[in-house]
């Protein structure tokens, strides 16, 4: 880098105006700069070429004769021209050329500060150019990073989710099984307690009566299945006796009338109390509605 005081003594030096210890000191910072080689050789070449450039002027032919057959005889003691207007006279071209040197000079100045601040300004945008381009490959590359990440992720996540829907699939179908498992051992219990008992007929008209009558004793309740019984009159109903050895008479079990012309019917009952061991069920022919005590003749009767 070349500062201002470099290029004033450049200048300077280009012109042969420094002293001998300032031109000493200044021609080591050249020796050791090539920048500033290269200025000074510039700036001397423009000098050199100024002062070739601008011709010393000469007097036209007969201008002195002219001048001379001109002038009025010289008085006897007329005194010579002064010394220093005659070298003032013969320096004034060497003073203009020197003048444009110096403008020259000036302007190489400008030119080459010109040069290098365009310079400077060439590295600073290479400079930020090749720390953008830094910037975009690695965001590039952070970007690359975070997208196979991210995949990673929804692939992990689709993982799972398909687990969890087998998982809920293997789930639903072990509660399912369960509930099987849980029907049919309800079943087994059920049919395993359920007391089935065959009723024969007490009437001597209809031996072929007959009837079967299922209890469950964990719900409570039971099916009567009648066949071949006779038609009743409208003022009397069939009524169902549960015995169980707890209780001193049968248990009601309900009324129910059969089809007249098949004489079957299906009644399905509870009893009125609980019941915990039944040791028979029987029918009776009573008035219509029933009765709370049993009162009319046996009609059917199992154990």
């Amino acid at each position: 880098m070349i500062d201002e005081r470099q290029e004033e003594l450049a200048s300077l030096h280009a012109l042969d105006l420094l002293e001998r210890g300032e031109r000493s000191r200044f021609e080591g910072e050249i020796a050791s700069n090539p920048q500033l080689q290269v200025l000074v050789r510039d700036l001397r070449e423009t000098v050199s070429h100024v002062a070739s450039a601008v011709p010393r002027p000469l007097p036209p032919p007969g201008l002195k004769t002219r001048v001379l057959a001109s002038l009025p005889p010289a008085p006897p003691e007329a005194q010579p021209v002064p010394r220093g207007q005659i070298e003032w006279f013969s320096l004034a071209p060497w003073a203009l050329a020197a003048s444009l040197a110096l403008a020259c000079v000036w302007l190489g100045l400008q030119w080459t500060s010109s040069r290098t601040h365009g310079e400077l300004l060439r590295t600073q945008l290479a400079l930020t150019e090749t720390t953008l381009q830094g910037t975009r490959q690695q965001l590039e590359a952070e970007r690359i990073v975070r997208q196979r990440q991210l995949s990673n992720l929804e692939q992990e996540v689709a993982t799972g989710s398909a687990q969890i829907a087998e998982a809920r699939r293997q789930a639903t179908e072990r509660e399912q099984q369960v509930a099987r498992l849980t029907r049919d051992l309800r079943s087994q219990i059920s049919l395993a307690n359920l007391k089935i008992t065959a009723l024969a007929s007490l009437l001597e008209q209809t031996p072929k009566a007959s009837a079967v009558a299922v209890w469950d004793p964990v719900q409570q309740e039971g099916v009567l299945k009648v066949e071949k019984l006779p038609a009743l009159r409208p003022t009397q109903d069939y009524q169902l006796w549960v015995v169980d050895p707890q209780y001193p008479n049968p248990v009601d079990g309900g009324v129910f009338s059969v089809d007249p012309a098949t004489g079957e019917a299906r009644l399905v009952f509870k009893a009125r109390q609980p019941v915990s061991n039944i040791s028979a069920f029987a029918v009776t022919l009573e008035r219509k509605g029933g009765v709370p005590k049993a009162e009319g003749p046996f009609v059917l009767l199992g154990k």
